[in-house]
């Protein structure tokens, strides 16, 4: 039997001809590790994604270059799927160290201002797990993690279909909103890769519904994108977190039906008497393990319940629920 954690273990493992795999480490961290990617060509190397700005993390990116006969010189250009900082914050150390190109999507351009001068959202984080019914003494369990000084802008801003060079070969940046508002994938279409990021995971679904300053909806962005790239070609899927896996459909076509039985699992859920957000998250189970809310950490609950309410936004949005506006927290019914 395979061992689920191999693809997390140091080094290099070549996906395709001239590409190759580095998983760097997150300590400390549920999900343990991060892979990026390295395209190698005649303009140098291109980076997709480039983990976060940790000691470690960097020590494991000089010694995969090495394995390679390269170095930190060498990078030219990191293509970054978005803003969170175990893809990003990396990058910024190595523009500061190189001068390489660093690029981002455009619709992470408010989230980034944000963060920038001073503002995490943390204030917009509280806010919704009140109105979500979060009772207001759990909050003293939310510590957050500043980055913010980890964090700069990047050399330049990318568009859905805009098409990059990498490693001297082109790519096309598709937008895939949903995890963040300007997550993108990456697909070179003439090998037939998806370079995914954090779209589509091929063992556990991305977080949804954490960063409320994004304004957007993030779970119906979120089934529209995976769609989106179910509608095009199949190719190798190259997650961000996990091995890497032979079809990209095959994954999208799980994280969808995933979805539809978690709406489902909503819906029942206030039919049955919940009816703010914390309750329907303290009815649902949680992970593949089914385990109850309380039974996650801190951090996971109150991300839990944020998922939760992007759940319950989209059986709104599709007529299942409706919402009222309570003087603390918001109130779903059956429609």
């Amino acid at each position: 039997m395979t061992d689920p954690h191999d693809w997390e273990r140091p080094g290099v493992e070549e996906v395709s001809a001239g590409v190759y795999r580095i998983p760097l480490p997150l300590p400390g961290n549920v999900l343990r590790a991060v892979n990026i990617y390295a395209i190698t060509g005649p303009d140098g190397i291109a980076l997709i994604d480039a983990g976060w700005s940790l000691t470690e993390a960097f020590a494991a990116l000089e010694s995969g270059l090495a394995e390679l006969g390269s170095g930190l010189a060498d990078v030219t250009s990191v293509l970054c799927t978005h803003h969170h900082p175990d893809h990003y914050t990396l990058g910024v150390e190595l523009r500061r160290r190189t001068g390489c190109n660093l690029v981002l999507g455009e619709d992470e351009r408010l989230m980034m201002e944000a963060i920038v001068e001073g503002d995490e959202g943390e204030a917009d984080f509280r806010a919704t797990l009140i109105r979500s019914g979060v009772p207001a003494e759990r909050l003293a369990e939310l510590h957050p993690h500043w980055t913010g000084e980890l964090y700069d802008y990047p050399a330049g801003w990318l568009r859905d279909g805009d098409l990059p060079k990498a490693g001297g070969r082109e790519l096309r940046a598709l937008a895939t909103p949903g995890h963040t508002r300007g997550h993108l994938c990456f697909a070179d279409e003439d090998v037939g890769l998806l370079f995914a990021g954090d779209h589509v995971l091929p063992h556990i679904t991305p977080a949804l519904g954490f960063a409320v300053i994004d304004g957007h909806e993030p779970l119906a962005d979120y089934l529209d994108s995976l769609r989106r790239v179910r509608q095009r070609p199949d190719a190798m899927l190259l997650p961000a977190h996990g091995p890497v896996g032979p079809s990209v459909h095959a994954r999208a076509d799980e994280l969808l039906a995933h979805h539809e039985i978690r709406l489902r699992q909503c819906a029942d859920a206030v039919a049955a008497g919940a009816r703010t957000v914390y309750e329907v998250a303290q009815r649902v189970p949680w992970t593949r393990r089914g385990r109850a809310l309380a039974e996650l950490s801190p951090i996971d609950q109150f991300m839990a319940v944020h998922e939760t309410r992007a759940h319950l936004a989209l059986l709104v949005m599709r007529g299942e629920l409706t919402v009222a506006v309570g003087d603390v927290a918001d109130e779903y019914a059956t429609a």
